[in-house]
């Protein structure tokens, strides 16, 4: 056991392992894929990098397209974070790349990452794999972010129970919304029997078309449902945000002055500070009259009834939720 690590006894008389990682790190998750997870990932890791703060971004998802997106070849890297997964001697120090931010390291993926969860399956405590390698590297960053698979699988579980923080990105289109509720409770169960620490998570408008009425209906109907908990920033779809991954690169260096560069500088500010700056704020503010009253959108919400501890029971331990009820 690492000394950055202690066990303590919960109120069910099971025992966890809390790390006391000091570094903010902020899991980006959402199981429905082309929500944006990614494009968040890669670019506010670089606004982050660009405020002089030391950044690690790791790719936790098989795809690589964070590795794709600095301009890797996954294919061609000799270590990823599979290995270090795999394999508790190699430190995740031995896989970082750097990238072109002075102050932005990257933890790259490949296909390997695919077969990560047979090879834990037997392993014991295979939910604190991530947390025990990123307590290694405490002091060397001041944020780490985790671009997680598009799934609720066991490395999601990983970053969740390494994690400070989460951003669900969100897509403002309407099917988008499927299956929040069923993330947002299994993330409340990580929270209670694996991460104490794990703030509530906070929701990011991806892919957002100001001049369309059904976007701004699921602005509003997302700030009146969660409030505070949805980001004033708001990342717009834009062509330098779809152009920038094909250069191999972010979006603020790709196109510094873009409004895509522009929204992730604001959501940087945002999350380091409580707000964003009032220049850069995107939230569209659309007259009351053209925004009709979707109630359709919360039944959709509230209407799943998939059970987060079927989905947790899966990849964790059984004993460590074998308590846990909805």
């Amino acid at each position: 056991m690492s000394e950055s690590s202690r066990t303590a006894k919960r109120a069910d008389g099971l025992s966890a392992h809390f790390y006391d990682i000091k570094m903010k790190t902020i899991a980006i998750t959402n199981q429905k894929g082309g929500c944006g997870k990614t494009t968040t990932a890669v670019n506010l890791a670089a606004a982050f990098a660009q405020k002089n703060v030391r950044v690690l971004l790791i790719d936790l998802d098989a795809q690589a397209h964070s590795t794709l997106g600095f301009g890797y070849d996954p294919e061609t890297l000799d270590k990823t974070i599979y290995d270090t997964l795999t394999n508790a001697q190699i430190p995740i120090s031995n896989v970082v790349l750097s990238t072109g931010e002075r102050w932005l390291n990257l933890a790259p993926s490949n296909i390997l990452l695919s077969g990560v969860e047979y090879e834990l399956a037997t392993l014991h405590e295979r939910e604190y794999v991530l947390s025990r390698q990123l307590a290694n590297i405490d002091g060397n960053y001041e944020i780490c972010v985790i671009d997680c698979s598009p799934s609720l699988s066991l490395l999601t579980l990983n970053a969740l129970v390494a994690s400070t923080d989460v951003i669900i990105p969100i897509q403002a289109h309407y099917y988008a919304l499927e299956g929040l509720k069923q993330l947002l409770k299994t993330i409340a169960i990580i929270r209670e029997r694996f991460n104490q620490r794990l703030e509530t998570p906070c929701m990011l408008l991806t892919f957002v078309e100001s001049r369309t009425t059904l976007s701004r209906q699921i602005q509003r109907q997302m700030r009146e449902l969660f409030g505070s908990l949805v980001f004033d920033t708001v990342i717009h779809r834009t062509v330098r945000l779809a152009e920038a991954p094909s250069a191999g690169e972010p979006v603020l260096t790709y196109a510094p002055q873009s409004k895509g560069a522009a929204e992730y500088k604001a959501l940087a500010e945002e999350i380091i500070n409580g707000r964003a700056p009032a220049e850069d704020i995107s939230n569209d503010n659309a007259p009351a009259e053209e925004i009709s009253n979707n109630d359709a959108l919360a039944e959709e919400i509230s209407n799943n009834d998939a059970s987060a501890e079927e989905i947790i029971n899966d990849v964790a331990s059984a004993e460590e939720i074998s308590n846990a009820k909805t």
